[in-house]
């Protein structure tokens, strides 16, 4: 049964420009799919621990050493981990806020991150373990910055995501939200995922 990820990071919930671009998308997806499978991990309503020394340690210690507590923390990566893994395809919205991505997709991210598990080092330099499923970013801001060159938020993530091993990307933008331009940027919004889809 092909199983389709969905990834939310917005603290904004139903007033979500990525929740509603990525619903847009799913909504295409099931009609293409009627016998698909999603999962949906909303990460503000679910928030993730950050990356502290407890969680850090946790992560770093050796499965027969490690405390209760940590292997509370160890079984949610490998869950996470699990989820990337087995999907066929995820989709990621990412709101900007103040330039970066929202704190609770950083502890998404800093929960796949596993030395061994979803990346190794060799010679040459680091080496993604996990398949390279297709993702779908839903990049949404107030501003213009993508069209402007002066995006610093979908470098990192694309940079990230193929350092675990997921280098199929595709990013559908809606910028100038907040700029009077929201009806057309989402109107192009919908255009990408159209094709996409």
């Amino acid at each position: 049964m092909p199983t389709l990820l969905q990834i939310r990071s917005s603290i904004i919930a139903e007033n979500s420009q990525s929740n509603a671009l990525m619903n847009a998308y799913t909504e295409a997806w099931k009609v293409r799919t009627p016998e698909g499978q999603i999962i949906v991990r909303d990460l503000a309503a679910e928030p993730l621990p950050v990356l502290d020394s407890a969680t850090l340690g946790a992560l770093m210690t050796a499965a027969d050493e490690r405390s209760a507590e940590q292997q509370v923390v160890v079984a949610l990566s490998d869950q996470l981990i699990e989820e990337v893994r087995t999907a066929d395809q995820i989709l990621i919205g990412i709101p900007m806020y103040n330039f970066g991505i929202p704190v609770q997709l950083k502890a998404w991210f800093d929960l796949l991150a596993r030395a061994g598990v979803t990346f190794k080092y060799t010679e040459t330099g680091p080496v993604g373990l996990l398949p390279d499923t297709p993702v779908v970013m839903f990049a949404t801001r107030g501003g213009i910055y993508h069209a402007n060159g002066q995006d610093y938020q979908m470098p990192y993530v694309e940079q990230f995501l193929a350092f675990i091993g997921l280098t199929q990307t595709e990013t559908v933008f809606a910028e100038g939200l907040n700029m009077g331009q929201a009806e057309t940027a989402k109107a192009a919004a919908q255009r990408q995922i159209a094709a996409l889809v």
